[in-house]
């Protein structure tokens, strides 16, 4: 008999742990009698009862796992570390909110047992904030331009992974993983499935913007050199511009040196200009520079405090 493992992240989850539990457990009761599995809560230190939660679960559920990090290490690291740690001939990834259905990891298996090493699942459609998903397609759209692999348009995780690829992923010596950027460059070849996104059913979200802008900076300094070249260019555009203002404005101010003033206008905007310019890029230049610190350092994805059914 097979194993499917599931592992599903948590931070701060007090209302969706039992959820996400009871969900995913039908699934394999009702549908995928045939196979064993086993659910894997990995929590990011949430600050809630989402631990309490799980450990209840954990206490009356052999067949529920359940990690809980010394500390939170990010969403992207707790995610990834959590897959390598599944023991499943696949492994299901999908996230305590529920915006997933659960009902597509059928499909998943169905197509995995037909030989695909990955199924993904894709979002045609979002009943989220309309906004966000907006500028989410945006990003997709402006990173898929850039970046020098193949970048997986609305896809979050969600999907299924072969124990081959989770394999892959366990030798990787990479301390800031980027899942969407690995499975598009280093994944088997994959089959993908389209879903209408829901809406969270209980809490609030826990990505805020400056967590949204870190996993998107980390896509970008991962797999795309083309914002830095960009930046060369036009830091070479504006330097050729700036030297043929310099000597046209010296050759008229020496032909007409009484009638022609050089002005604080002129010098202003120009050194606004460039100034802006210089600004921008030496913060994308930054984020390039953290990304290669970080893993230079070569620090480990997280540092575990307990684990529980192991």
């Amino acid at each position: 008999m097979k194993t499917i493992s599931v592992v599903i992240p948590t931070f701060n989850e007090e209302d969706n742990v039992n959820l996400a539990y009871k969900k995913v457990k039908k699934v394999f009761l009702e549908q995928l009698q045939e196979y064993r599995y086993e659910i894997i809560f990995i929590d990011n230190c949430s600050k809630d009862s989402t631990r309490e939660i799980i450990n209840k679960i954990c206490s009356v559920d052999i067949d529920v796992k359940a990690i809980f990090n010394a500390k939170n290490f990010g969403f992207s690291k707790s995610t990834f570390y959590g897959l390598t740690q599944s023991t499943g001939d696949a492994t299901i990834l999908i996230f305590a909110d529920m915006q997933d259905p659960p009902q597509l990891i059928c499909d998943f298996v169905r197509e995995w047992e037909n030989g695909r090493k990955i199924v993904i699942g894709i979002k045609n459609k979002s009943k989220e904030n309309k906004i966000m998903y907006f500028i989410r397609s945006c990003y997709y759209k402006m990173i898929a331009k850039i970046a020098e692999v193949e970048h997986i348009n609305q896809f979050t995780g969600f999907g299924l992974y072969d124990k081959k690829f989770i394999e892959v992923l366990s030798k990787l010596d990479d301390p800031m993983p980027y899942l969407r950027g690995i499975v598009g460059e280093l994944g088997y070849e994959r089959r993908e499935i389209f879903y209408e996104q829901q809406k969270r059913e209980y809490g609030k979200s826990n990505f805020s913007f400056f967590k949204l802008y870190d996993v998107a900076m980390l896509g970008i300094t991962s797999y795309s050199k083309v914002v830095m070249r960009i930046a060369t260019i036009l830091g070479s555009i504006a330097s050729v511009i700036s030297l043929l203002v310099a000597l046209v404005t010296i050759v008229l101010k020496v032909i007409y040196w009484d009638k022609y003033p050089v002005g604080t206008a002129a010098i202003l905007t120009g050194i606004f200009l460039i100034g802006s310019i210089q600004l921008f890029f030496i913060g994308l230049l930054g984020e390039y520079i953290l990304n290669i610190n970080t893993r230079v350092m070569k620090r480990p994805l997280v540092i575990e405090e307990k684990r529980i059914n192991f």
